[in-house]
């Protein structure tokens, strides 16, 4: 790999980023955070991107965390701007308007952790170790896992993690609902590049409508979210894209999404 912070890879618009510090872990310092904020600022304004897929160099971590020797000798002024980076960037990458999937491998703690539940959904190799051990180090999670946790596993599983430190192995991350799936790290490598395939395939226009549609709705009452999906649904209507895929269902082929 080159020396770039934060590796880009493009398969037809399915974009897979490493985060390339492999001898510390991948842990996020102030210049990782900088150089994948502008990553994701470049991919906001691509129209044809149809996926994001992050993960980490090596095999024995995908983000250890926030870099502990970088934050220790700050003031609760630079502690606060240094989380409000991260947050903002992190931020970015959830808002993205296409899926977003961590593919864990190895350590996936403090920021990581955060980072991955920034995701739409996560997949970890078996020997991935999550947790938010900040407590252990006089600190809380400061770039989202107390919110983001809760709302993925429950606030009395976000409890447990984020005031004992405890980490836990890929088996009790699956139980508790913080990944999908658990898999070697050989195939986990075969499931980024069939989901590339499956996602290169679908309609781009209805994969975004349906993550706005899950995203949006969960945060209003149920008879304004099916509205919005009603919506959505109709709008589908108004490009090729419907009538490309249904044609192509019609007449037994493959469809040409454009």
């Amino acid at each position: 790999m080159s020396e770039s912070l934060v590796e880009v890879q493009d398969n037809g618009g399915v974009v897979r980023l490493t985060i390339n510090r492999p001898n510390s872990l991948n842990a996020l310092n102030s210049a990782v955070i900088e150089a994948l904020e502008q990553v994701l600022v470049e991919l906001e304004g691509r129209s044809d991107l149809r996926a994001v897929l992050i993960t980490g160099a090596g095999e024995k971590s995908f983000v250890a965390g926030a870099d502990i020797a970088e934050m220790r000798d700050k003031s609760a002024q630079q502690a606060r701007d240094f989380a409000g980076q991260a947050l903002r960037t992190i931020k970015r990458l959830e808002s993205l308007p296409v899926p977003v999937v961590a593919l864990v491998n190895g350590f996936c703690l403090g920021g990581g952790c955060e980072l991955a539940l920034a995701c739409d959904w996560a997949v970890a190799s078996d020997n991935a170790v999550f947790g938010q051990p900040e407590v252990l180090l006089g600190v809380i999670p400061g770039f989202g896992g107390t919110q983001r946790l809760p709302r993925r596993v429950g606030p009395a599983v976000a409890l447990d993690l984020c005031t004992t430190g405890r980490k836990i192995d890929a088996q009790e991350a699956l139980r508790i609902g913080l990944v999908n799936q658990v898999m070697s790290q050989q195939a986990l490598e075969e499931y980024a590049q069939t989901l590339t395939k499956q996602l290169t395939g679908n309609g781009p226009g209805a994969v975004r409508s349906a993550k706005q549609a899950i995203h949006d709705g969960m945060d209003q009452d149920l008879d304004s979210a099916l509205a919005l999906e009603t919506s959505l649904f109709a709008l589908c209507f108004a490009g090729e894209e419907q009538s490309e895929g249904m044609s192509a269902f019609v007449e037994k082929r493959k469809p040409d999404f454009r």
